[in-house]
């Protein structure tokens, strides 16, 4: 009897965030499962955020070690996530994407802002052919628009972009995947409002599916953060017809994988050229620097410091968490700047009134406010911490009413006035809506890329009069302020 059934295999990572510990192991299943299912017959693919400069052979190599792991993998395609298109400017993406890569890259709503094309190393979308199967992939990423303006990107409406493409692209393919690194409900929508998906492979939001969700004829699929599991999704189609007959889909655990010798090896080579990049003294200090989440510290005194030189501000402010491990001492390198301050978390200045100054200062004297434990948004610490000020000063009582600890706060030598509008020099992170509540309800806002805080701290930490200053105490105690009256 012949066999009418033609069938692909369809492997997917996504969110790996540079965990170069587990590509190994995801190197291992993806090649077992092909040579399962047979070359022709499986196609592989990365949903975006592969790269995270949080790892030192990203940071040493501007991702060139993760591009050459997902070439040894044999990747078929890729998306990109915010964490490839935010954080690595164009000219480095043309490198990595346009030079070095081994697969094209799928994205369909960023054109860049100055020609209002595509850049020449990405396509919108992607027909590939397996076993006699036309395969159309559309990738899209999650459009922070505020942010990429600022790169020269024009990040458009993903969802939009999808419906768009799936009515030009439906009548050529016997099978529509999209490439999402939008999130989950995003996911839902496309496959609850556009006709003619087959498949949506999800990231962005971290979300781990198990069994296919199924939305009318459309699959919704996703392998987690981190690169704990590889997606796989088995398709029968029918051979004459091309009418798939079914669909399945699974996880596997990265745990479960042998290690592959070759991607062990490559992320060593690449890992020891990183390290001779991150080794190189940044700055030498002739004091040491403190740190701490929960109180006022040098360091803190000093970020705040620079936020609010950098962005012109009255005041400057930012959570302790961001400053992991201290102190910062005599020879500084570039790894250890990296090691302090990880977070891809870029300046922000905006207008908060005095009242909600006040309430975001009167939070962060509050334990379940610095213990906040913080995922995702950039932030790459442990927990919030407390707020770290420069261009004001706060006289409080630690032993007070929570909510009430806070007796004055002078904003240079003027006292703060709640109804007035201040320019505060602050962070990211905060306007979206995480963290200080408050500090999210600011106004005129104005981000600048492509520097990360770790850029405003080095800067500082060149200029002796501003280490001088990072002893002055912006917040007094009442307690101590009498014991000196």
């Amino acid at each position: 009897m012949t066999d009418t059934t033609v069938r692909l295999r369809v492997l997917h990572t996504n969110d790996i965030h540079s965990h170069f510990e587990h590509m190994p192991s995801i190197a291992s299943i993806i090649r077992t499962q092909r040579a399962e299912a047979g070359e022709d017959h499986t196609l592989t693919l990365d949903i975006g955020d592969h790269i995270d400069r949080v790892h030192p052979a990203t940071e040493g190599t501007q991702g060139r070690a993760n591009i050459a792991v997902l070439n040894a993998i044999g990747y078929d395609a890729v998306t990109l996530g915010n964490n490839e298109g935010l954080t690595l400017q164009p000219e480095i993406l043309s490198r990595r994407y346009g030079e070095e890569a081994a697969f094209p890259v799928v994205l369909a709503n960023m054109p860049e802002m100055a020609s209002g094309t595509h850049p020449a190393w990405a396509v919108p979308y992607h027909i590939v052919v397996k076993s006699g199967i036309r395969v159309g992939l559309i990738g899209v990423t999650a459009p922070f628009a505020e942010f990429y303006n600022l790169l020269g990107w024009d990040v458009r409406d993903a969802v939009e972009t999808v419906r768009r493409l799936s009515r030009e692209l439906r009548p050529q393919v016997d099978v529509l995947v999209v490439m999402s690194h939008l999130g989950i409900r995003s996911d839902e929508r496309m496959a609850a409002e556009i006709e003619g998906i087959d498949l949506i492979l999800g990231g962005h939001t971290h979300h781990l599916i198990e069994e296919p969700l199924r939305i009318g004829r459309t699959a919704v699929c996703a392998a987690g953060k981190f690169g704990q599991y590889v997606g796989v999704v088995d398709l029968e189609l029918d051979s004459a017809s091309r009418e798939i007959r079914k669909v399945e889909s699974r996880v596997l655990a990265s745990v479960t994988g042998e290690e592959a010798g070759d991607i062990t090896s490559l992320i060593a080579s690449y890992s020891e050229q990183a390290s001779r990049v991150l080794d190189r003294e940044v700055v030498r200090l002739d004091r040491p620097l403190s740190v701490d989440w929960y109180g006022e510290s040098q360091l803190g005194n000093v970020l705040a410091a620079g936020l609010r030189r950098r962005t012109g501000a009255e005041i400057g402010l930012v959570n302790a968490g961001q400053l992991l491990g201290g102190p910062l001492q005599g020879s500084v390198t570039a790894g250890r700047l990296l090691e302090l301050c990880p977070s891809p978390i870029n300046p922000c200045r905006m207008k908060l009134t005095g009242a909600q100054l006040l309430r975001a200062l009167e939070e962060s004297l509050l334990p379940e406010y610095m213990d906040k434990p913080l995922y995702g948004y950039g932030f790459r610490g442990k927990v919030l911490g407390t707020l770290c000020v420069d261009g004001m000063t706060i006289d409080y009582d630690p032993q007070g009413e929570p909510g009430a600890k806070i007796h004055s706060v002078f904003v240079g030598t003027e006292p703060l006035e709640p109804a007035r509008a201040y320019t505060v020099g602050t962070i990211d992170m905060f306007t979206f809506g995480i963290g200080y509540l408050s500090i999210s309800e600011g106004t005129e806002r104005k981000f600048y890329l492509p520097e990360f805080l770790r850029d405003v701290l080095l800067k500082q930490l060149h200029d002796k009069a501003v280490l001088q200053d990072s002893s002055r105490l912006r917040w007094i105690r009442l307690d101590a302020r009498r014991s000196t009256s």
